[in-house]
């Protein structure tokens, strides 16, 4: 798994218990899928069809630092399943978990349309070589 982007908590994140409020942090996590997707299936119009179980393991809190991780478990015909962690970044303490996040290339009429990719790629293969 991968580690994409870092959030620092702050007070506008947290719920009536004084920490972070999950809807937040799902928004973070679906906002980190699609753009995962985006890059991977070199397609800007990508939807969450499906998140798996969402497992809350800790909390964090005020001032915490988290990390938003992401990896591929499969690649489908229209579809990339996705894997999210989200953990702190100085004590590496597991905060949530999600084990399938089905995101689903579209075409521009919004109806699912074949990517045709295989397996991860980097941008950086991508590119030309001057």
């Amino acid at each position: 798994m991968r580690y994409h982007t870092r959030k620092w908590i702050k007070p506008e994140d947290l719920n009536p218990n004084g920490t972070l409020f999950g809807g937040r942090l799902l928004e973070w996590i679906d906002e980190e899928a699609a753009l995962y997707a985006i890059i991977q299936l070199e397609n800007p119009k990508v939807v969450t069809k499906f998140m798996s179980e969402i497992n809350f393991v800790s909390s964090a809190a005020k001032g915490d630092i988290i990390e938003i991780g992401i990896g591929i478990k499969e690649f489908g015909r229209t579809s990339l399943i996705l894997a999210a962690e989200v953990r702190n970044k100085m004590t590496r303490e597991s905060i949530i978990t999600i084990d399938r996040i089905v995101m689903v290339s579209l075409d521009e009429n919004g109806a699912p349309v074949p990517h045709g990719k295989t397996k991860m790629e980097f941008v950086k293969d991508r590119l030309a070589e001057d």
